[in-house]
C-alpha cells in the first residue's frame, strides 16, 4: 500500500474568542489521508471550518491536538518545501507585469536567470497567459488574475497544492472554465490538490474524492468517491452520477447548515 502523501491524525482546532476570551471548539477531530496525485475537495456549512482545516495542513495555523504529516514529516510553523497554497482573494501585485508576478517567489531560490525565465515561460504557457506577460494585473480579467496566482504558485514547483475558494469570486461559466483549465493543470503537473469550496458542482466535477464536513466543530461526516476518469472536463456535468452525486452532497449538507442556523438563532447572532 502507497504511503500517504499528507495524513492528519486525530486533528482537532480551539481558539479564544469573545470577551471575556472563551475556548471556542473549530475544527475536529478529523482523520484524513490523502494520496499522491489525487484531487480532493472539501465542502460544508458556512463557519464550520474548512478554511481553518487548510491553514492547519498549510502549518499556517497549529492544530491544538493532534498530528499532521506531509511526506512522512510533521508540518510545523510554516508551509514546507513542496507545498503551495492560493486563496481566493487576488494576491497580485499590481505595480509588476503578469511575468514578474509569476517570477516574485523565485526571488528566494538558488536558480540562475535562464533558469527562473525558462520556468516562468513554462507556467505561463501552462495556464494560457503566454500572451499577456508584459500585461499589469488591472488590465486582466478576473479570471485571469486568478491565474496568475496560481501560476505564481506552480512556477515553485509544489508537490501538494492548498486552494481556499479560488474561484469563488467569479461567474459560474468562467469558474467552469477555470475548472477545466485547473484539471487540465492537475494532470500535467501530477500535484496532489487539496481545494476548499463552497460549490457542490465544482466539486463534484472536479475532485476525485470529497469530504463533507459537518456544522462547527467541523468533522468529516462523509466522504465521496466519484470514480470519474482522470481525464475529465466540465462536459462530466452531462453524466447521469453528476446528479447523484451532487444530491447526495446536497442532502448531508443541508442538514448541517440547517444545524448552523439553528444555533445563530438561539444566540441571536447573525445568519450567515
Amino acid at each position: 500500500m502507497t504511503a500517504a502523501q499528507v495524513k492528519l491524525s486525530n486533528v482537532s482546532k480551539t481558539f479564544q474568542a469573545g470577551t471575556p476570551p472563551q475556548p471556542l471548539h473549530a475544527l475536529g477531530p478529523i482523520d484524513l489521508e490523502l494520496s499522491r496525485g489525487e484531487f480532493f475537495a472539501v465542502v460544508g456549512p458556512s463557519g464550520c471550518g474548512k478554511s481553518t482545516l487548510l491553514e492547519v495542513i498549510a502549518g499556517l495555523t497549529p492544530a491544538t491536538e493532534g498530528a499532521v504529516l506531509f511526506e512522512g514529516r510533521p508540518i510545523a510553523g510554516e508551509a514546507p518545501d513542496g507545498m503551495g497554497v492560493v486563496f481566493q482573494e487576488d494576491a497580485s501585485f499590481a505595480w509588476l507585469t503578469v511575468a514578474e508576478n509569476v517570477a516574485f517567489g523565485l526571488r528566494r531560490t538558488n536558480l540562475d536567470r535562464e533558469e527562473r525565465a525558462a520556468r516562468v515561460s513554462n507556467v505561463l504557457s501552462l495556464v494560457g497567459l503566454s500572451d499577456f506577460a508584459t500585461s499589469y494585473p488591472a488590465q486582466l480579467s478576473g479570471g485571469m488574475r486568478q491565474r496568475v496566482c496560481i501560476a505564481r504558485t506552480l512556477v515553485m514547483e509544489p508537490r501538494l497544492i492548498l486552494l481556499d475558494e479560488p474561484f469563488g469570486a467569479l461567474d459560474q461559466q468562467t469558474r467552469l472554465l477555470m475548472g477545466d483549465e485547473l484539471l487540465r493543470m492537475w494532470r500535467q503537473t501530477g500535484a496532489t490538490v487539496f481545494l476548499i469550496t463552497h460549490a457542490l458542482d465544482e466539486a463534484t466535477m472536479l475532485a476525485d474524492r470529497i469530504g463533507v464536513m459537518s456544522a462547527r466543530p467541523g468533522r468529516l461526516t462523509d466522504v465521496v468517491e466519484t470514480r470519474w476518469p482522470r481525464d475529465r472536463d466540465s462536459r462530466i456535468i452531462e453524466h447521469s452520477e453528476f446528479g447523484a452525486i451532487t444530491a447526495r452532497l446536497w442532502k448531508t449538507l443541508r442538514e448541517e447548515s440547517l444545524k448552523t442556523i439553528g444555533r445563530a438563532r438561539e444566540s441571536g447572532g447573525p445568519l450567515r
